[in-house]
């Protein structure tokens, strides 16, 4: 009975039911999760299903709960395979690089101009403070989607994969008569240099000591020049980072978990699916950041990123943290 009002009522002391989606994300195969369930093969990939169904969408999570973001989005497409597309398609998304966090993920066909604009729209609608795009690779299309909606925006090439593709044109790791070429790049261009005149001085300097007599050399040290704003623009914003590795660590975690599916039966069911692992993702601590990040131990990408006046959500069996945001 209420002290206050009279109204008598009732309390379900019942143990909530577990949400099985979460342990099926992490890896557990449907018939272990049978078994420990005692339920049928049919009831749990039913039960898994429903419960994927019921979770928000990652971007309305985005929208309604977070809005503390560094800005500095590192951006890569996973492909997936699908059941009616001939080849894998991409899944693209981004994680904002200081607190790890995946504001937007969305499956498109291919990466198209029109894929990045929805990609970049939907940034936008969360009000996601977007200032540079970390990425492996400018294609036309990731640029025009990025600046009809942030103009302002700039791009980082991953300084890794440019180097790498470098290392593989000139076939440095078979051939040695490009070999103290590609050292000297590494060393006076994409090492040493700190300001605009020093980059000149050292494009100078491996232009004239080490391609002169070469075209392919020449061709290579004109184009750094010609994406110099590109490739060194970490250097001009603080804690940006000139590679994609973490985002890179990211796809390793899901090829580890996509290796056991085998790829998805329709669009619907990779969606449903990636939306779950994405939220997984953001609310599950961190436990082996290392360096810079070490102090994200513990913690969570959406705690990090939540509203400061906002209630944890309840999100099918997804406790809130012990920890203080």
């Amino acid at each position: 009975m209420c002290k206050e009002c009279g109204k008598r009522f009732s309390i379900n002391h019942k143990r909530k039911a577990s949400c099985l989606w979460i342990s099926h994300v992490d890896g557990i195969p449907y018939r272990k999760l049978a078994d420990e369930y005692s339920l049928s093969h049919a009831q749990t990939y039913a039960r898994v299903a429903k419960e994927l169904d019921q979770l928000p969408t990652n971007t309305r999570l985005t929208y309604d709960y977070c809005n503390r973001f560094c800005g500095i989005l590192v951006v890569d497409g996973k492909y997936v395979k699908v059941k009616g597309y001939k080849q894998k398609i991409p899944f693209l998304y981004g994680i904002d690089y200081l607190t790890h966090d995946i504001p937007v993920g969305i499956l498109v066909p291919s990466e198209s101009e029109e894929a990045f604009r929805k990609f970049f729209r939907l940034l936008k609608t969360c009000g996601y403070p977007l200032r540079v795009v970390v990425c492996d690779d400018v294609v036309s299309s990731l640029e025009q989607g990025l600046k009809y909606y942030y103009p302002k925006a700039k791009i980082q090439l991953c300084q890794n994969h440019y180097i790498e593709n470098i290392r593989q044109t000139l076939y440095v790791r078979t051939r040695n008569n490009h070999q103290h070429f590609f050292n000297s790049l590494c060393k006076h261009v994409f090492k040493e240099y700190k300001n605009n005149k020093q980059l000149d001085k050292a494009l100078h300097h491996v232009l004239t000591k080490r391609a002169k007599k070469d075209i392919m050399r020449q061709q290579i040290v004109m184009e750094i020049n010609k994406r110099r704003e590109e490739l060194f623009t970490y250097k001009q914003i603080p804690n940006c980072p000139k590679d994609t590795n973490l985002i890179e660590l990211f796809n390793s975690h899901i090829n580890a978990r996509l290796k056991s599916i085998k790829g998805f039966k329709s669009l619907q069911s990779a969606k449903r699916w990636l939306n779950a692992y994405i939220i997984r993702r953001r609310t599950k601590p961190f436990t082996d950041c290392a360096g810079r990040f070490r102090k994200l131990n513990g913690k969570t990408s959406f705690q990090i990123t939540i509203k400061k006046s906002a209630d944890w959500p309840d999100i099918l069996g997804v406790q809130a943290p012990k920890t203080e945001r």
